[in-house]
């Protein structure tokens, strides 16, 4: 999002033209999906994985410029905190072993990776919230040099007009803070599946995606602790919300949208929702490009309608859509937010396994699932499971009010294996991924209990807060680096 851009002042007539050129961009976008345009020849999975750098202690380290350069992979890039990194890894099939490339490629790059950082005395770590986060991490001097962090901080203020306020309740204690910068969002971590499909897919895909993200979040959650707080299972999804917000309190009592955004209703198309951007959300980074979108279509060749996809990519949908043109080829994708970084890598293919199976099967139904429940009935399971995570009870149709674990082992679980059946997956490493979740289940365990019953036990022996937080982070890290799926993991 915003790839290039740099520090600069915009005007209104800078703001009005934009406008304009988001309007034309979705004109053209309306004729692509109408002519039929886009490549499905060979639909592939991707996936992006954040990642936190710690010191020794396991504590912040604001390296991620000289780990970068000691790496020198373009697969590694800079994130918003400079404790922060993100690793994009190259698009493939599920089919065969395409998961177990994807193990063997991610473990691969992170170890190389891994030995580089330390050099600079930093190590990584994926996890949702790094625990060792304190206020002074968070500041305007802890986000990273590129000048878009910084135009996209000036402007998401500007919008505001006043300070971040972050409120945090519901789960064991309590947060609330301001911040005067967007520093908080660089808190959260996470792992965004890619899976491209075709326009006449897409509703289905979606909306399929949205009834499972409370489960996802359930049966992943990662980040219970924030600036020293136990606060949700999945505090990630508070802080993101909140973090980039550009509604002061007048503007949320109205009804505006936030950001970061769950949605309101089901779709029938890709449309909607881009056009739902469109309608709903003013420019935060109003930058024109110099192609004319109607020019290049009616040329024959492929538009890459910039304006609206850097409107799209300041729109934090929890699914969110995406417009790409590779070899001047356009094509589709659901982008999925909903999970934390980690624990391992094969925690992290486990949960991707989950998703793409049990995406497939519910897409493919005759009756779907969203068509039996209301939209808000997603979205109230999507923050339960937040708050609650493997705990948390959600509805479902045909099961009514149902714990995650079951509603996983009884309906979703049987589908997933479908689902990857019909991607052509190997048997082997269906069984070993899906069982992984299974697992999960049955013990009742992932991240965000192996983090809290860590840190309990450090407390119980005699540490303060942020000394247990301190020892847990060590210890999380070292075994993350077993690759031990997290329902495995020893007590401290």
């Amino acid at each position: 999002m915003g790839t290039g851009l740099t520090s600069r002042t915009f005007t209104r007539e800078d703001r009005q033209r934009y406008r304009d050129k988001v309007h034309r961009c979705l004109d053209v976008f309306a004729r692509m999906l109408a002519a039929s345009l886009f490549d499905f020849d060979k639909p592939l999975t991707g996936m992006e994985v954040e990642l936190n750098l710690v010191d020794a202690d396991g504590r912040p380290a604001m390296l991620n410029e000289s780990v970068l350069a000691r790496i020198d992979d373009p697969a590694f890039v800079e994130e918003l905190g400079r404790f922060n990194l993100e690793i994009n890894v190259p698009p493939q099939s599920l089919t065969g072993d395409g998961a177990w490339r994807y193990e063997t490629d991610v473990r691969t790059q992170l170890n190389a990776a891994d030995i580089r950082a330390h050099e600079v005395g930093a190590g990584m770590v994926m996890i949702g919230i790094l625990p060792t986060l304190a206020p002074e991490h968070l500041t305007h001097e802890s986000i990273s040099s590129n000048p878009r962090y910084a135009l996209l901080d000036e402007q998401m203020l500007l919008a505001r007009g006043e300070d971040l306020h972050i409120d945090i309740r519901g789960g064991p204690e309590m947060l609330e803070m301001y911040a005067d910068s967007i520093a908080p969002e660089s808190a959260c971590t996470s792992v965004q599946f890619h899976l491209q499909v075709s326009p006449e897919e897409f509703a289905q895909g979606w909306n399929a995606a949205q009834t499972l993200a409370a489960v996802q979040v359930g049966l992943g959650a990662n980040s219970p602790y924030f600036m020293g707080h136990e606060l949700w299972r999945e505090t990630r999804v508070a802080v993101f919300t909140q973090a980039t917000d550009t509604r002061p309190a007048e503007l949320k009592a109205q009804g505006v949208r936030p950001r970061v955004w769950f949605g309101e209703r089901w779709i029938t198309s890709v449309f909607d929702l881009f056009e739902e951007n469109t309608k709903y959300f003013p420019a935060l980074l109003p930058v024109l490009n110099d192609e004319d979108p109607v020019a290049v279509l009616e040329s024959g060749h492929t538009p890459a309608l910039h304006e609206l996809r850097l409107h799209n990519g300041t729109v934090w949908r929890w699914n969110r859509p995406v417009y790409d043109v590779v070899d001047d080829r356009p094509h589709l994708r659901i982008e999925n937010r909903v999970l934390p970084a980690g624990p391992t890598v094969v925690d992290v293919l486990a949960n991707g396994a989950f998703y793409f199976g049990a995406l497939r099967a519910l897409s493919e139904q005759d009756r779907p699932v969203w068509s039996q429940m209301s939209f808000g009935a997603a979205e109230e399971n999507f923050i339960a499971a937040s708050i609650h995570g493997i705990d948390a009870t959600v509805y479902w149709p045909g099961s009514g009010e149902v714990n995650v674990t079951e509603l996983v082992l009884r309906r979703l679980l049987p589908l997933a294996h479908e689902g990857l059946r019909s991607w052509g997956v190997d048997d082997e490493i269906r069984e070993r991924l899906l069982g992984i979740i299974e697992a999960r289940c049955t013990s009742a365990s992932n991240g965000a209990t192996w983090q809290v019953a860590a840190t309990q036990a450090f407390e119980a022996s005699g540490m303060d807060r942020w000394e247990a937080l301190r020892r847990m982070t060590q210890e999380y890290v070292a075994r993350m680096n077993t690759n031990v799926p997290v329902h495995l993991w020893e007590p401290v």
